[in-house]
């Protein structure tokens, strides 16, 4: 009872002094009290977390506990594969990027924008064939995706992207993959170019090395279908020299983009280094074959982009 009543007390001086403080009239004098006592509950608050990290670690029965999140408390998807099923790998291992992942031919990307794109276009624009190996920067001259596909296809091209903007930003980006498909598009948001970062790091000629894919969560059959897309864009044997390693983080449907070269300070420790750009993708739909708005055979497609495909249909 003791122990309680000191707390007690101390809880009661504690909203004594609030009150006390939120009764000055002077400002300059009641943000100074202010300061002090938010500064005395942080110190108080961490005390009490350093008394029970003290008493968690003798306690040998005691079970530390997880935060809920919105990934552990999340349903499971019936859609994530199992790739213990047979059957199901063998119908990833042999899409339309089975060639791509027997390393029978090398990427070659060709990256283009719509017509009269604006400076922030070009910029990311330019910023995306630095990353990607063996790209080329071509501009549409008032040319239709479908006619840039052929030409694509005839120059050797495997793989196509297209960034559409709206009000002078990047807001799409349209990848199809040649001469047979996919093709997929996805809304592109939260563009920070390399200029706008904090730290500025540009790709050099001595850091141009072929980077490292990392593709994260993409447990769904879909998933493996964006997945095997976005890795066809880069060459599949990476040059370790350059230490750049490129990132497709996949949460909540939301694809983020990272791009980072990572620096060992020592045996055990190492640092990641922002090169830039970041962005974030988020799929709206995925066709077979090549880029055909109207005669079209979506393999997926968001509700939106859905109701508008069937009201088409429709007319």
């Amino acid at each position: 009872m003791g122990k309680e009543a000191a707390v007690s007390q101390n809880e009661g001086l504690k909203t004594d002094r609030a009150a006390r403080v939120s009764r000055l009239r002077n400002k300059i004098r009641r943000n100074a009290e202010w300061t002090v006592v938010r500064k005395e509950k942080r110190k108080v608050k961490k005390q009490a977390q350093k008394k029970r990290k003290e008493e968690a670690e003798n306690d040998p029965s005691y079970v530390k506990l997880q935060p809920k999140t919105l990934e552990n408390t999340r349903e499971r998807d019936d859609t994530v594969i199992d790739t213990a099923d047979e059957e199901v790998v063998f119908d990833i291992n042999h899409d339309d990027y089975e060639d791509y992942f027997k390393k029978t031919y090398e990427p070659k990307v060709l990256v283009t924008s719509s017509d009269n794109p604006h400076s922030k276009t070009n910029k990311f624009i330019r910023e995306l064939t630095k990353i990607v190996p063996n790209s080329s920067c071509y501009w549409r001259k008032r040319s239709s995706v479908k006619g840039m596909v052929k030409r694509a296809c005839e120059k050797g091209f495997t793989d196509v992207v297209v960034v559409n903007e709206d009000n002078r930003s990047p807001n799409g980006i349209l990848v199809s993959h040649l001469p047979h498909g996919p093709t997929a598009y996805f809304k592109l948001s939260n563009l920070k170019l390399t200029k706008d970062m904090k730290h500025k790091n540009t790709i050099t000629e001595f850091t141009a090395h072929r980077p490292e894919v990392i593709l994260n969560n993409f447990t769904t059959r879909l998933g493996q279908t964006v997945s095997r897309m976005l890795a066809s864009l880069f060459h599949y044997d990476p040059q370790f020299k350059g230490r750049r390693a490129v990132t497709f983080h996949n949460q909540r449907d939301y694809i983020f983009f990272r791009h980072h070269r990572y620096e060992f300070k020592s045996e055990k420790k190492a640092a990641l280094r922002e090169l830039g750009p970041r962005f974030t993708l988020r799929l709206k739909w995925v066709q077979k074959g090549t880029f055909e708005t109207i005669e079209g055979d979506y393999e997926w497609a968001a509700l939106c982009y859905h109701r508008r495909y069937s009201s088409r249909q429709n007319d």
